[in-house]
């Protein structure tokens, strides 16, 4: 199977595109950078060098590869997230999910592509009420720029799904953790909770929902295979309370224990999004993507995939 690889230097596309050759697809991964594209073909697939916003380079680049599946993993996010500079830290990000997915699209189209596979996310649900499947609405009325953000993925996961003549697959992914995210050693939030500047938030009861990248990568392929088009949220199987998965990272890091702080000094420090997040987050299901996709996650715990992943 030919497969198109839009993002294939990222955090995903790094372990995916490996995968899929592995399996015996013809990929091409695309890249804005000739530095990765060497590095893609060091893996064994075609280097695609463009951009998303250049509408007539992308088409160029899909039409030559002549998938039969297009896999969009494209992001724009700094390496330091930081909740008080969101504002401008997430409008690149939204701009692909807009404008660069309604590039991707009309470009596999035009190429003749039967199928899409798209990365979404699983935390950006409406906050509390227990375990969310994919049937839950999206966060739409949160503040701004999360509220622009939640725009953002209806916009991709729509283009996606209900473009006729499209087979469109959305996994909405929980928190990445594993080599090159965030929460990699030596990534942000392991150099913050190194340093005791990621606490426990008063009861600390916000659920996270976790995926360790080649979990992620491998629900990826599942959906790249087969599947019945819709959306699927791609998590471990144990969503965990802030208060008891963050020790446990700590430890598999060789941190100390990480501090507590009450919710209104939260508030004051990283702002009332970030910290309804670390109270009042829910996990998600994974319930769905076991079924449809036939995928069966490695870690089935952050706990368990702290531990031997990171430790």
């Amino acid at each position: 199977m030919k497969v198109f690889v839009a993002g294939a230097s990222g955090v995903i596309g790094r372990r995916l595109v490996p995968m899929l050759v592995s399996r015996g697809h013809e990929v091409t991964g695309m890249t804005r950078s000739p530095e990765k594209g060497d590095r893609l073909s060091e893996v064994g697939a075609t280097p695609a060098v463009c951009d998303v916003f250049d509408a007539d380079s992308l088409r160029a680049a899909i039409a030559s590869a002549q998938p039969e599946v297009v896999v969009h993993e494209l992001t724009d996010l700094p390496a330091d997230v930081d909740p008080r500079k969101a504002v401008e830290q997430l409008e690149g990000n939204d701009r692909i999910r807009e404008e660069g997915t309604r590039n991707l699209v009309e470009a596999a189209l035009a190429a003749g592509a039967r199928r899409m596979v798209a990365q979404s996310i699983a935390f950006l649900y409406t906050m509390g009420g227990g375990l969310k499947t994919e049937d839950d609405p999206l966060f739409d009325d949160a503040p701004f720029p999360w509220s622009r953000s939640a725009q953002a993925l209806h916009a991709l996961e729509d283009a996606v799904t209900k473009t006729e003549g499209l087979e469109g697959i959305v996994l909405r992914y929980g928190f990445f953790y594993g080599p090159g995210s965030s929460y990699a050693p030596g990534g942000y939030y392991a150099r913050e909770v190194q340093r005791r500047r990621f606490p426990i938030v008063g009861k600390g009861s916000g659920v996270f929902s976790f995926i360790h990248v080649d979990d992620a990568a491998s629900a990826t392929v599942a959906a790249v295979e087969g599947g019945r088009p819709g959306i699927y949220n791609v998590v471990d199987d144990e969503p965990a309370p802030l208060h008891e998965w963050l020790p446990v990272y700590a430890e598999a890091l060789g941190a100390k224990k990480p501090l507590r702080v009450p919710r209104f000094i939260a508030r004051l420090v990283a702002g009332a999004y970030t910290t309804s997040m670390a109270t009042e987050l829910s996990g998600a299901s994974n319930a769905r993507a076991k079924a449809e996709l036939g995928w069966q996650p490695r870690y089935a715990s952050c706990r368990q995939g702290f531990r031997e992943a990171l430790g």
